[in-house]
Formats: structure tokens, sequence, C-alpha cells
């Protein structure tokens, strides 16, 4: 009998729900932060964006990092996605701190996300 667990991942699919949460890693394979949430273009439903979630203490006090979704790879080993961004890199990347200050729908704002990071805006 499946779990639910199982149901929400299958082969290389995988629930929206088991993504937020997951670790993403640098490229020397530390651990930076977590998959807060995955922003979907509504159109397309592709993936565009994860928002990472990291510099509090317990959750408290986090900024949001977005990440092009291209720049993530998952790593079956770490169980987790890894970035060739460094940490230091994504510290003065575009972020914020809460949802009130952060306008998906600013077209200019996630460019400059994409052009920071050197992934094309699509």
């Amino acid at each position: 009998m499946e779990t639910k667990m199982e149901e929400r991942e299958m082969g290389s699919l995988i629930g929206s729900d088991k993504v937020e949460g997951t670790p993403v890693y640098s490229a020397d394979r530390q651990e930076i932060g977590s998959i807060e949430r995955v922003m979907i273009d509504k159109v397309s439903g592709k993936v565009s964006y994860a928002v990472l979630s990291f510099g509090g203490f317990l959750g408290i006090g986090d900024d949001h990092y977005p990440l092009p979704w291209q720049s993530l790879k998952y790593d079956t080993t770490l169980e987790g996605y890894v970035t060739s961004v460094a940490r230091a890199k994504i510290e003065g990347a575009p972020k914020y701190s809460n949802d009130d200050n952060w306008n998906w729908a600013d077209a200019n704002r996630t460019r400059s996300v994409n052009e920071y990071y050197g992934v094309p805006y699509v």
C-alpha cells in the first residue's frame, strides 16, 4: 500500500509541498538555507523561481532570496538542491524580508534577479 509521501513523489515528479523545506547547498556542498516556496508561471505552468529562505534564527528574521529555477539542480545524494552560486554572492542578491515588499508582477524586479545570476529572463 502506498503512503501519502509516495503519492507526492513519483519518479522524476515531486509535489510542491515536498519541495518546500528542501535544503539548498552551495557548490562546495555547504547548506545555505531551504526552499520556502516555488513561483510557477500561471500561463506556461513552469516553475520560474525558488524562494530561498535563510539568514534568521529558527525561521525568525529570515530573508527571502528569489533564485531562478534554472540555477538549481537536484542532487540525489544530498536530497537537496545545489546551486553553483557562492553563498557570498547570494547574500548580495536581490531579497526581501516579507511578502509585503516584493512585487512579483514587476517585470523589472524579476528581470533584475535573472540578470544578477546571469540567467536569461524568459
